[in-house]
């Protein structure tokens, strides 16, 4: 029963800390003050789910003392509903405290976020490139699966196709803590339609998932940003060449890390609607500056870290996209499977869900609980 204690111990000292939340939210001066308003109603919202498992947890511990106390009976019939009670009590209890130990491990706070993704083609020129819209479509495709909504805000295609760079927020429910697994180097073993020896090439493309910042996590002085409005190029209709739909953002921002005064260039030419890419071109200059202030965050956690599932180098190869072989295998916990064609059309979360299992093994036992 010692761990059992333990986790009541944790559950019990959470009960005062989720009635204080619950009469904070109802606080006109605390609704009044948005960035702690939203901030308490997802403790709570956590809190919440918490005590609904604490609540379960203790009906079930209850519920086996009291078939144990009813099994010493004489009536046949009630020993053998008691011995049914205290065998599904007993199955449930081990399950219940896996999922309590989880949710007592704090959870990033980014992971409700929404996301920007980035792609962008590494080595091996066109080819490279090529990968990276390949890599845009099953992103597109997961999304789609997910019913999450991926918006385009700035890409750049590459001379044979795929995109030299590409830039999307991603909106959803949970999205920032699905996604966070993609970001790092991706490698494709194959032969490229730009090869006329058929020999199998290795290219790159690296992925960057950034939580998307809210509007009061980062201090921006709008009077300081410079814009500049030009006309999108490409393809398009007569109207795209002709208005001057593209928006370019230039801000001097100085890196609270470093103390340098860096200048930050954007550009978005997303839509046809010059205040609607000013709009997007702002939430791309948030995120920017929000993921570089929380980049040291992310390197202290990554430096704790004896492995790395989610956080650290953007820069390691974390999967291999063998084509010959169709083989998908991620070098972060050695899964290996050969269904690349369906992954490719973005059947990835079976993966992620590996990842996720491989993430929450190492916070519980860094949690030591």
């Amino acid at each position: 029963m010692a761990e059992n204690n333990t986790i009541l111990e944790k559950l019990e000292g959470l009960v005062a800390r989720f009635e204080e939340v619950s009469t904070l939210i109802t606080d006109p001066n605390v609704i009044g003050d948005q960035k702690r308003y939203v901030k308490l109603t997802k403790e709570y919202k956590e809190l919440g789910d918490i005590m609904a498992a604490r609540k379960e947890y203790l009906q079930c511990l209850n519920g086996l003392e009291e078939a144990k106390m009813m099994m010493a009976e004489n009536d046949p019939e009630m020993k053998e509903m008691a011995r049914e009670e205290a065998a599904a009590c007993e199955a449930r209890i081990p399950q219940l405290e896996e999922e309590i130990k989880l949710l007592l491990v704090p959870a990033d706070p980014q992971d409700d976020r929404n996301a920007i993704l980035e792609i962008r083609g590494g080595t091996g020129g066109d080819e490279a490139a090529i990968f990276a819209g390949d890599l845009f479509r099953m992103y597109s495709k997961y999304c789609e699966s997910k019913g999450w909504k991926l918006e385009v805000s700035n890409a750049n295609e590459g001379a044979a196709g795929g995109f030299k760079e590409i830039i999307c927020s991603v909106t959803g429910d949970k999205v920032y803590g699905t996604l966070k697994y993609e970001s790092g180097v991706h490698r494709v073993q194959r032969v490229p339609a730009t090869e006329t020896q058929g020999r199998v090439h290795t290219s790159a493309a690296s992925v960057a998932v950034l939580p998307e910042a809210e509007p009061f996590d980062v201090e921006i002085n709008e009077g300081e940003i410079k814009w500049d409005t030009f006309r999108s190029g490409g393809a398009g209709g007569q109207n795209v060449n002709k208005v001057e739909s593209g928006v370019r953002l230039r801000y001097n921002w100085k890196n609270p890390n470093t103390g340098v005064v860096e200048e930050i260039l954007i550009e978005c030419t997303e839509t046809r609607d010059q205040p609607k890419n000013k709009e997007r071109a702002l939430s791309r200059l948030r995120t920017f500056i929000y993921d570089k202030e929380h980049q040291k965050y992310i390197d202290d956690i990554a430096s704790k870290r004896k492995t790395m599932v989610s956080t650290g180098d953007r820069s390691a190869k974390i999967r291999t996209y063998n084509y010959p072989q169709g083989r998908i295998t991620d070098h972060r916990i050695n899964y290996t499977i050969y269904n690349l064609a369906a992954f490719m059309d973005g059947d990835i979360q079976d993966c992620i869900d590996h990842l996720i299992v491989a993430e929450n093994a190492e916070r519980l036992k860094e949690s030591e609980l």
